[in-house]
């Protein structure tokens, strides 16, 4: 067994690996023994057939298995002994791989590609200055966001009139068909036209609608009407609308009970307090946007800083190959700026990993995922969830495996612009939350 190492160009290698016929002869034994154990043939005994058989029958299988195997095992061991850091795995090289006659000869030469890691080396200082963008809280995203607050936290409430924004609880009739209780929403309503038969209607008025024109979406017609999808083309449009109850949504009520629902008890005791905790939250928000805006400015000052060299052809094919044909060339080649610019940027947080000496703890994982589940709960206004919960919730997301993974890069990337942060000058500008938005965008 020989293995030689033929450079082609700075990052990529050629293994060419010759194989006699000879030196995998225990390992062809062994598998032909196998095949005989398992081996169920008329006139013979499970297990017993002459190896004479099941060399005829399986040789060439044997010696197939038998080299794959050396091969493997060989160049695995090849890369650690010479401690070789290579990317992706050995690839075979099918334009200079020469056929085989697995049953005529004696000797096997097989050629794969290999590419190793660049080498990646590079200092932060004060001298590297990076732009970090603070944001002013606008008193108009005070009040926008007020409001907002005020409609989460509102209710329903029953009025004498039908508004462009209300919810009608009606009852349809046609004929001696009735229909009682349904529920009509307004803003589903597409034409204007349409919808101008019920604005300004009071309660106990009734008026004829054409079903058809005014819930165009088939699936909300057939909810109105109480039936199936499938029956909706048989059936007259016309109905006669009678409104039993108009409903419209109120925004909550400043006081304390809203407050400490927002905030917990005690927390906000007035209006003044309730909106100094938004322009908190919105700052909070805003730091958010901003720190996802240091993030892309620090990625791409590094990669320019860098310059790493990647073996874009071998990385193409690697790419081609663990996909399984799922993906074509075509479509890899049109993605494939954005894989490099990923690829390098998990190598330029790597090296700050291991250079400063940084670790990822289970405890700092469960913190990351508590803050995911925290923000999930408190999009269904739940935002005093119990600690015991939140531990539970955020040990499930770890425990799906993609979800674990996107929490884990997202934990190592903030450690790493953490620490770019904590060395690099930082070139402190304003900006309106519309124009940083846009840079995000």
């Amino acid at each position: 067994m020989k293995i030689d190492k033929v450079k082609v160009d700075d990052l990529t290698y050629q293994l060419n690996l010759s194989i006699e016929k000879a030196d995998c002869a225990e390992k062809v034994k062994k598998a032909l023994s196998e095949y005989r154990r398992r081996a169920d043939i008329k006139g013979f005994r499970k297990g017993m057939a002459p190896m004479s058989l099941i060399e005829k029958m399986h040789g060439v299988s044997a010696l197939v298995e038998s080299v794959n195997n050396m091969i493997s095992e060989s160049i695995q061991n090849y890369i650690v002994e010479n401690k070789l850091n290579i990317l992706g795995e050995p690839l075979p090289n099918e334009d200079k791989q020469k056929p085989i006659n697995w049953e005529s000869d004696d000797s096997y030469e097989f050629v794969f590609d290999i590419a190793l890691a660049p080498e990646v080396n590079f200092t932060l200082s004060a001298d590297d200055k990076i732009t970090s963008y603070d944001v002013e809280v606008a008193e108009d995203s005070v009040k926008t966001y007020k409001s907002n607050m005020l409609k989460q936290f509102g209710k329903l409430e029953n009025v004498e009139e039908v508004g462009e924004e209300d919810f009608i609880i009606a009852d349809l009739e046609q004929g001696e068909t009735k229909i009682e209780g349904t529920y009509i929403t307004l803003r589903t309503i597409e034409s204007k036209t349409m919808k101008k038969k019920f604005i300004g209607k009071k309660v106990g008025s009734s008026f004829t609608v054409d079903v058809n024109k005014t819930f165009t979406n088939e699936t909300d017609r057939a909810a109105l009407l109480k039936v199936k999808k499938e029956e909706l083309a048989d059936m007259d449009p016309n109905w006669q609308v009678t409104i039993k109850e108009v409903k419209t949504f109120v925004e909550a009520e400043q006081n304390q009970d809203l407050y400490d629902r927002m905030f917990g008890e005690g927390v906000v005791t007035d209006e003044a307090g309730f909106e100094a905790k938004i322009a908190e939250r919105i700052k909070q928000e805003y730091e958010q946007e901003s720190a996802y805006r240091f993030m892309l400015d620090s990625r791409e000052y590094l990669l320019n800083k860098t310059n790493i060299q990647l073996p874009e052809e071998f990385l193409k094919k690697w790419l081609y190959t663990i996909n399984e044909g799922k993906f074509t060339m075509e479509e890899i080649e049109k993605d494939f700026q954005l894989f490099l610019k990923d690829f390098r940027w998990q190598l330029i947080r790597q090296y700050i990993m291991k250079e400063q000496k940084m670790e990822i703890t289970r405890e700092a994982l469960v913190e990351a995922a508590k803050r995911v589940a925290k923000m999930q709960f408190a999009m269904y206004g739940l935002n005093d969830v119990p600690e015991e919960q939140l531990n539970s919730y955020a040990n499930s997301i770890l425990s799906n495996e993609k979800e674990g993974r996107r929490i884990y890069e997202k934990t190592e990337e903030d450690m790493v612009i953490g620490y770019i942060k904590s060395v690099v000058t930082l070139d402190k500008k304003s900006i309106s939350i519309d124009d940083l938005q846009k840079m995000n965008n």
